[in-house]
């Protein structure tokens, strides 16, 4: 198992526009995690970035999955890696005036969550109010990661914050510090070799084109 095998089919997944993409124009950013699972002989990677897309209507959790050992479907996405949050989005959009707060409570996995936020704000910004509180109910638990991961393969490496590159401008995996250190970890089981000096830019507001289509 090789650090280079590792950044081959991340690369590949960037140019087929299946990597994470912290900028995408079609989701407003709000938060991120990152996964990384190994043994022996396997491997895996999880990348959640979780967005406001207008289009699909829903505060989505989306899990973008790679390795060497998945259990179903390819490295980048499937159907069942989109995970809406909202159970209640019909009742919190105002329907005259799409992407505005209506107001009232938002119901997150099945919890009623009150929100700083008041009626005629923009929806984005009642979202991102959701962090760092409510946090845990927008990222992946264990039965949502594992759908394409073995359970029985070690998580290794977990991050809430990271330098992620820039797709957008040219930036892949490959050219990253971030993720060349990771495939090390990955290949080795060496904790200690994710070491970056570039600071982390994983929170929403280094990416101000997100969400701008």
């Amino acid at each position: 198992m090789r650090s280079t095998d590792i950044l081959e089919q991340l690369d590949a997944a960037a140019e087929e526009f299946r990597f994470p993409d912290l900028d995408n124009g079609y989701s407003y950013a709000v938060d991120a995690r990152l996964h990384g699972y190994r043994d022996a002989g396997r491997w895996a990677l999880i990348v959640e970035t979780i967005g406001y897309s207008p289009r699909a209507g829903n505060l989505t959790d989306v899990l973008f999955v790679f390795g060497n050992c998945l259990t179903s479907g390819e490295p980048g996405t499937d159907n069942g890696d989109f995970l809406d949050r909202v159970d209640n989005w019909d009742e919190i959009e105002d329907s005259e005036e799409p992407e505005t707060y209506r107001g009232g409570p938002l119901v997150l996995r099945g919890q009623d969550i009150a929100v700083a936020g008041e009626s005629g704000e923009d929806l984005i910004d009642v979202l991102r109010r959701l962090v760092p509180r409510h946090r845990e109910l927008l990222l992946a638990d264990e039965r949502e990661l594992r759908r394409r991961v073995p359970v029985d393969l070690p998580e290794v490496l977990r991050l809430d914050e990271w330098h992620h590159p820039d797709l957008a401008g040219g930036s892949r995996p490959s050219q990253s510090e971030t993720f060349r250190q990771i495939a090390d970890v990955l290949a080795t089981g060496d904790r200690t070799l994710y070491a970056p000096r570039a600071h982390p830019n994983t929170h929403w507001s280094h990416w101000p084109e997100s969400g701008s289509l």
